[in-house]
């Protein structure tokens, strides 16, 4: 069985995020506290704007926690990042 996350990994939920925010932008955010894996900005299917949230994956849980404690609730971009551990999809 193929999974798509290592178990070492930390999936993190980031909501509030400017609507003009690139990924990588959001990217470099993230690697001030570790490595990151893949980022994704959630879009509207039609117009491609950005919904204002989106996953950071960490290459650590370490890495992981320190962005999320160091990140929610802090500006960015004018914005108020809200920042926690994604849950899996049922």
């Amino acid at each position: 069985m193929l999974c798509f996350f290592e178990k070492d990994n930390m999936n993190i939920y980031v909501g509030n995020i400017p609507w003009s925010t690139s990924e990588e932008e959001l990217e470099a955010h993230f690697a001030q506290y570790g490595n990151v894996n893949a980022v994704r900005i959630i879009t509207e299917g039609h117009s491609g704007r950005s919904k204002g949230f989106g996953f950071v994956e960490m290459e650590s849980k370490e890495a992981g926690q320190a962005a999320i404690e160091a990140l929610d609730g802090n500006d960015f971009g004018g914005r108020d990042l809200r920042v926690n551990e994604a849950k899996p999809r049922d």
